[in-house]
């Protein structure tokens, strides 16, 4: 900023200024975003949502994130991932995060054209990912504390381009959180890194009870029209989409007269109504459904970002049958829908 008051630059040095410090300023947000996340982490704050997941799709979503930087540096990505899938207990989220990380660190460390390969085994009862390039390894006076906050292995920040050292921190807190272990070696200095994750599968029986809880899920909605209400349609669209699979007819609407001409024209057997709407909000909405007889039969379901007891007494006031705190839970939904019939 001080070159470009200074100075007073001509437009082409002035847009080379601005390119260099939009990457600063998003490499100093992203520093930050990693150390607020291990902050949360140390402090218990992360909450993960843990379903039965395939972690072979996770290592895809992984691989999929870190398309812009193995790019750049040119770098060649094996996927040796097996045909039967591997399941673990997780948040697919916070393990896509750990993957990708890795590979992004792999990419970092490695000379431009390199080779990185993640394989993925399991033994029954474990399952081990592995993300091996072709990098500047770790020497073996290293290897124990990579994983340390700030730790940076010296004569390598060059080819990483900076760094605080904190993405192996937050790779290992996410790992554990998940009742695994991450590892890291090497055979020296130029000859590459092996980053080996390894987490508990989930048993046969316990997949069985998956697929069944799954189809539960697919049947609960069967026989309901869904109408979601929410001025975020990013928000409502996704609601209704997840409501589509579990086999409810749904629509959506971003407004209260929208949402009035949609119950008019084919009235609901549930309504999801976000509150917080602006101009109308969802209590003005849920009065008028209340004062016509021919939405008698309409159960309606208040969506909110916050549960004081005071917001949930003056929502059932309102009118509302139900009150489901933001995002939706899919257990929620499921039993909600499998009781309203």
């Amino acid at each position: 900023m001080s070159i470009l008051t200074e100075k007073q630059p001509d437009e082409a040095t002035a847009q080379r200024l601005y390119a260099m410090m939009d990457r600063q300023v998003t490499h100093m947000v992203r520093l930050i975003d990693d150390l607020m996340e291990v902050s949360r982490i140390t402090r218990g704050k992360i909450e993960l949502r843990l379903a039965p997941i395939s972690l072979d799709r996770v290592v895809r979503d992984a691989a999929e994130l870190s398309k812009p930087l193995l790019a750049a540096g040119r770098h060649e990505l094996e996927l040796d991932l097996p045909p039967m899938p591997c399941t673990v207990q997780g948040d697919g989220v916070r393990l896509t995060q750990v993957f990708a990380n890795l590979l992004n660190n792999a990419a970092k460390f490695t000379p431009p054209q390199g080779r990185i390969v993640v394989s993925l085994r399991s033994d029954g009862r474990t399952a081990r990912v592995q993300v091996r390039d072709s990098g500047v390894g770790i020497p073996p006076a290293m290897l124990g504390s990579v994983f340390d906050m700030f730790v940076q292995i010296s004569d390598t920040s060059r080819v990483a381009q900076g760094g605080l050292g904190i993405g192996l921190t937050l790779v290992r807190s996410l790992v554990e959180l998940h009742g695994g272990r991450v590892t890291a070696s090497s055979p020296g200095v130029n000859e590459g890194t092996t980053m080996m994750v390894e987490l508990p599968l989930v048993s046969d029986e316990a997949q069985q009870v998956t697929a069944d809880t799954l189809a539960a899920h697919r049947r609960a909605g069967q026989g309901h029209r869904v109408l979601v209400v929410d001025d975020n349609r990013d928000a409502a669209d996704s609601l209704a989409e997840l409501l589509g699979l579990m086999g409810a007819s749904t629509s959506v609407a971003y407004g209260v007269d929208e949402a009035l001409a949609a119950m008019e024209a084919c009235p609901p057997t549930i309504a999801f109504v976000d509150i917080g709407m602006p101009v109308r909000d969802g209590y003005e909405l849920a009065g008028l459904v209340r004062a016509d007889s021919a939405l008698a039969d309409t159960v309606l379901v208040a969506l909110t970002g916050w549960g004081q007891a005071t917001d949930r007494e003056r929502i059932m006031a309102a009118g509302f049958d139900h009150h489901l705190i933001k995002p939706a839970d899919l257990e929620q939904l499921t039993e909600l829908l499998a009781t309203r019939r």
